[in-house]
């Protein structure tokens, strides 16, 4: 049995641990002595520390949707003037490094990181039963991917890290080019599905963790963003579909609603709980904040409306006629009422707001609001089907699964047999199926190798774009700290 003997892991570790009386249910509890040697327990709760980066504002309480912003398909809104300036900054191509949101980009994902190396250092070392072991260590694998997966998309070359750094570790670490950091995220996510069970395995108060379908999804969304291994990405899906995933028996909104978390669509998504004995700003707030920052400003109709994310003309102007995911998406003059009321236009720059989050007020207030956020879903591993199977050459096939999801939308069958015609089909149905989930930014970037960001970017009048900028500038303040530290070209 290994101890901790006053390591800054265990130091850090004391900081960070979480309460796993429930999974994630609880901002941190637990305190374990720096003497003392570790159980089956506390391995519990070092995995469940490793997950709490996911729900902070650096990342998928608050960055990650506003990536949407930048993609084109929102302004911030809010309350103008400086009301986030910085996501404005990216938006329309012109951040510095002093960027507040690159800054909470790059800070986000490294404490997930050092937590998932910690438990993948100790892990091994305590006494527990093997099931357990071997889950807790696909937990921890696959975080480190996603983290790292974040990343690399954002920043391209970042340092890589698979260790803990303890006291004499060389603090001034260099970026470690994209193309490894990817061979180490493939590695990770294959070892998660390896050693992670299916959803359905899961009892009540393990719901929400990573699962062996999460995994595979992840796997299939890196192929298919290196723009390789289609039929890896084919098989993936098709694995995931055979355990009983079933689009036509599922509700697009209840996605996101907090009565339906972890519902029968989701194959993974980010944990809240709504109560927390933090502030709403801490870190370990348990509260969803998306309700908050989206809802109309000066409506009143949920706690906060901060009017974040008015919805530009040209994204509503590219739903179908008929497409059912319109009115639980967005606000618009006649929509169907909200909580019983109805939509002011007035009350955005465009004359649109998101829906697709909303709590009424009487149901939450700013500090409990419950609902989780949803990353990987069922409907992402058809459509990822469809474009693996379209890349391949065989675009008869790839009608079933994209017909899949616009049959559910209340759409007609695409039935091209025109590569480049399906093509943009399923980028077009991505986009209005994921809208203002975080999805639209990392699949420009993606397709086409940037090529089709630029070209979309620029139709929508983002004139300053450049393939560049589709990376966002490393911090300065990591840049001043550390001699090693390179910025990206074009800032």
């Amino acid at each position: 049995m290994k101890k901790y003997i006053n390591t800054i892991s265990i130091l850090l570790l004391v900081m960070m641990i979480s309460s796993c009386e429930d999974f994630l249910t609880k901002a941190p509890l637990d305190t374990i002595g720096t003497e003392s040697e570790l159980n089956e327990t506390d391995a519990v709760a070092m995995v469940n520390a490793a997950y709490q980066p996911l729900q902070w504002p650096k990342l998928y309480n608050f960055r990650i949707w506003t990536t949407d912003i930048v993609a084109g398909n929102s302004n911030v809104g809010g309350d103008g003037g400086t009301d986030g300036i910085e996501t404005v900054d990216l938006s329309n191509f012109s951040a510095v490094s002093t960027n507040a949101a690159a800054l909470d980009f790059w800070r986000g994902p490294y404490p997930g990181i050092l937590r998932c190396n910690l438990v993948l250092q100790q892990l091994p070392s305590i006494e527990m039963v093997d099931s357990l072991r071997n889950r807790l260590m696909g937990e921890a694998y696959f975080l480190r991917a996603h983290y790292y997966f974040i990343l690399v998309r954002i920043f391209g070359d970042v340092p890589l890290q698979t260790k803990p750094l303890v006291a004499g570790s060389d603090l001034n670490q260099a970026r470690t080019p994209k193309a490894q950091v990817y061979e180490q995220i493939i590695s990770d996510t294959k070892k998660a599905i390896e050693l992670l069970p299916i959803k359905s395995s899961y009892s009540t108060t393990d719901l929400g963790r990573a699962c062996k379908e999460a995994a595979q999804t992840q796997l299939a969304k890196i192929y298919l963003t290196l723009g390789t291994n289609y039929q890896d990405v084919v098989d993936l899906c098709q694995s995931i579909q055979d355990l009983g995933y079933d689009l036509t028996t599922m509700d697009y909104a209840n996605n996101f609603k907090y009565t339906t978390n972890n519902g029968p669509e989701s194959i993974f998504e980010i944990q809240y709980i709504g109560k927390s004995d933090y502030g709403f700003w801490d870190d370990l707030n348990q509260a969803c904040w998306l309700s908050t920052y989206m809802g109309p400003r000066n409506s009143g109709w949920v706690a906060g409306s901060w009017g974040w994310q008015h919805v530009k003309q040209e994204f509503v102007d590219s739903y179908e006629a008929g497409d059912l995911r319109k009115d639980v998406t967005i606000l618009y003059k006649g929509c169907p009422q909200f909580d019983g009321k109805d939509y002011d236009p007035s009350w955005s720059l465009t004359g649109y707001n998101v829906r697709k989050f909303l709590v009424p007020k009487d149901i939450c207030d700013w500090q409990s609001n419950s609902s989780n956020f949803v990353v990987y879903r069922f409907a992402d591993v058809l459509l990822m089907k469809a474009e693996a199977l379209n890349e391949l050459g065989s675009t008869v096939l790839a009608q079933t699964p994209l017909n899949i999801v616009r049959t559910r939308a209340g759409l007609s069958n695409i039935t091209t047999t025109d590569k480049e015609i399906m093509k943009e089909a399923i980028i077009h149905e991505r986009r209005m199926e994921f809208a203002f989930e975080g999805q639209r930014w990392f699949d420009l970037i993606r397709i086409d190798n940037g090529d089709y960001a630029i070209k979309f970017l620029k139709s929508i009048g983002k004139t300053n774009v450049t393939k560049d900028r589709l990376l966002y500038p490393i911090p300065q303040d990591e840049i001043d700290a550390n001699p090693n530290m390179k910025q990206n070209s074009g800032y």
